[in-house]
């Protein structure tokens, strides 16, 4: 397999809704080839990067996410618990490194940190780091001295999804505007940390607001690194625990249609996962997903067991990436024999 650095056309920042929305609808056999194709241009359709996700303090947040059940606001809620000490992060860390993760993902249910718990947070990630496992941090919004300090303790990446449309985002959250996440976004971008920014599926949005959160992704200064495409974890007490169920062919094409418009990011399966069928993880990898957590539960909800994991790639002839692998995608396009006949084909 060779590689190019020359830049590709694949890239674009300038989609429409309309766009969009077309290309979610296009016949499923020609939009799985469409994204199949760009795929195999910018990784190793085998290769999987594997993240696990710890929540490092839970409960007792101010928001009112209506999906969150780590919100005090809602009648059910999740207790709220206390800053997890650094070695007992540490000790996680090191039972995901030997399950086989790359990558530790730490949450925490703050609006925002403040700064005696910053100091905490950044000997985590400067421990994490010596593990040699690549860090994620989620702790609300930052401004731009908090992700300096982030970026000096070597965080790799910050986790802040915009959950859905501009135009749906009120009915789901009221307590932090959308342009403060789009700030908090760009605040870890000028810090020189990567971005780890999607959304979630299934909250009562329709097409055109699923098109809008895609939009807004990829009209971005520049395409996220890491691309979280969740599936509503419906959870009792919480607004959307009565919400409808999305059918599977549905929430591929969004993944899909990520692959396509963000070609070099990793696309990730998230939250949902635990309801999702075998065949229904086999058709979001052919759709381009090529990220999952790993572990038994993620933050509050929960997550395919480990074996479960090992047990799918294994039948379906894939395995984890490795470092260097993981970081091919955002570095320059993987140019495979059937892609150059292709392209010389068009």
């Amino acid at each position: 397999m060779t590689a190019t650095h020359t830049p590709h056309p694949d890239v674009r920042h300038d989609w429409t809704r309309d766009e969009v929305e077309a290309l979610i609808s296009l016949p499923f056999p020609e939009l799985m080839y469409r994204a199949q194709t760009l795929h195999r241009r910018y990784f190793d359709p085998t290769k999987v990067q594997i993240s696990t996700l710890l929540s490092i303090k839970t409960g007792g947040c101010p928001e009112d996410c209506a999906y969150c059940p780590q919100s005090a606001l809602h009648e059910k809620s999740v207790k709220a618990e206390r800053l997890m000490a650094v070695e007992s992060v540490l000790k996680e860390a090191r039972a995901a490194k030997k399950a086989g993760a790359g990558r530790f993902c730490m949450g925490a249910a703050w609006r925002t940190p403040k700064d005696h718990d910053l100091d905490t947070v950044c000997e985590m990630i400067e421990g994490v780091k010596s593990l040699g496992l690549e860090t994620c941090v989620t702790l609300g919004m930052l401004d731009a001295q908090q992700t300096e300090r982030l970026k000096t303790a070597g965080l790799d990446y910050y986790n802040h999804n915009l959950d859905t449309s501009e135009e749906f985002y009120g009915s789901i959250i009221s307590t932090r505007t959308y342009q403060q996440r789009l700030d908090t976004l760009s605040n870890v971008r000028d810090a020189g940390i990567n971005v780890c920014c999607g959304g979630i599926v299934g909250m009562g949005e329709d097409l055109s607001d699923r098109a809008g959160l895609l939009m807004t992704l990829a009209n971005l200064p520049k395409h996220p690194e890491s691309v979280p495409i969740n599936l509503l974890v419906r959870v009792e007490g919480t607004p959307l625990g009565e919400a409808e169920a999305v059918d599977p062919i549905t929430f591929v094409r969004i993944i899909a249609t990520a692959r396509i418009m963000m070609p070099e990011s990793h696309v990730r399966l998230a939250a949902g996962r635990e309801n999702m069928t075998d065949e229904a993880h086999a058709l979001c990898f052919l759709a381009g997903a090529n990220s999952i957590f790993c572990g038994e539960k993620l933050l509050t909800t929960p997550n395919p067991a480990e074996h479960r994991d090992r047990q799918l790639l294994s039948a379906l002839g894939m395995s984890p990436m490795v470092q260097s692998e993981a970081e091919m995608g955002t570095m320059r396009p993987v140019v495979t024999e059937e892609a150059v006949c292709e392209m010389a084909a068009s």
